[in-house]
């Protein structure tokens, strides 16, 4: 498959790594082509088996997600040694920057809304956190991007029904409170992961980008799990298996299609596209848990399409990548 913001060595200005796209600011919102849909669509399918699947381990979330983001680092980096062996020797230490800091925000993002989880109602974390995109076009407004009105309905219309299909409802209690303020601070922290991904893969090909990404992830997530005393060895060969699973869909297929598609599209309309994990994850939760959906699940995800497709419609034509 080949990526269209790799690098061009004949024609890139600058060195190796750069892409002169001249297409504006990183986060702006960009209409995706069938190529992209069909990107993203594989991608919400391989994300939508992680909530169910992590469910599913007896290991600590701190622990799955190191795992999650070590494995996928290991596993693209062969592919960029042996692919892209010009493009790492051309590489230097100040063109990570924006990767490094993606990879940070991830891990802020996995340390706080994981323990979320435990703290208020699985149905309040996964609605707060779903509020990423909010972000992302708050961020856009204020570097400048004009919005039109219809992004913001759209916005509005996905998140209400993310919040339809968890069910949320009201728990009053400090630990309620708390948990809920950091699933909000991991939505957060998850919008700045893909402005600075959006960055980074102005400049870098997505396998450059996503091992330094996943490699800074996992020594963050490593550090803090040192620190909390907590084990990242010792499970069980079905929890190990299961681990493997959640990095291959959610990992692989997951975030690394993601951040293929975060250069030409934005990370506002990535950002809109994990929404569409909701629905899809109710799907996996009724076949692998027979857990049934709420009551306000088909409207919610009713609500969530026509949303996405609102914002989708309002973007500008993306970009066609350099020619070669």
């Amino acid at each position: 498959m080949k990526d269209p913001a790799a690098p061009h060595h004949s024609q890139a200005r600058g060195g190796p790594l750069q892409q002169g796209r001249g297409s504006g600011p990183a986060w702006a919102i960009h209409r995706p082509g069938g190529r992209d849909v069909g990107l993203m669509a594989v991608a919400v399918v391989g994300v939508s088996f992680s909530g169910p699947l992590t469910t599913m381990v007896a290991a600590s979330f701190l622990a799955i997600a190191f795992w999650r983001n070590a494995a996928g680092a290991a596993v693209l980096l062969p592919v960029l040694l042996v692919g892209e062996r010009s493009t790492v020797r051309a590489l230097r230490p100040r063109q990570l920057g924006s990767s490094v800091v993606a990879g940070l925000f991830l891990a802020a993002h996995f340390a706080t809304w994981l323990p979320s989880l435990s703290m208020t109602t699985v149905a309040a974390s996964t609605a707060l956190v779903t509020t990423t995109p909010i972000w992302t076009s708050l961020a856009a407004r204020a570097a400048g991007v004009q919005l039109p009105v219809q992004v913001w309905w759209g916005l509005a219309l996905a998140v209400l029904g993310a919040a339809l299909i968890a069910g949320v409802d009201v728990t009053v209690s400090w630990e309620a409170l708390a948990g809920d303020g950091l699933a909000l601070l991991g939505a957060i922290c998850a919008g700045g992961y893909m402005l600075a991904g959006a960055r980074a893969r102005e400049h870098l090909s997505t396998s450059v980008y996503a091992v330094a990404c996943y490699t800074t992830c996992a020594v963050a997530l490593a550090v803090a799990a040192l620190v909390a005393d907590v084990p990242l060895t010792g499970f069980s060969a079905r929890d190990w298996w299961l681990i493997a699973a959640i990095t291959f869909c959610a990992q692989l297929l997951g975030h690394t299609l993601l951040n293929l598609v975060l250069s030409s599209v934005g990370p506002t309309v990535v950002g809109l596209a994990v929404l569409l994990e909701v629905p899809g994850a109710l799907v996996v939760a009724l076949v692998l848990l027979q857990q049934a959906p709420p009551l306000l699940a088909l409207p919610g995800m009713v609500a969530v399409v026509i949303g996405v497709a609102l914002v989708v419609r309002a973007g500008r034509p993306a970009p066609e990548a350099e020619p070669l």
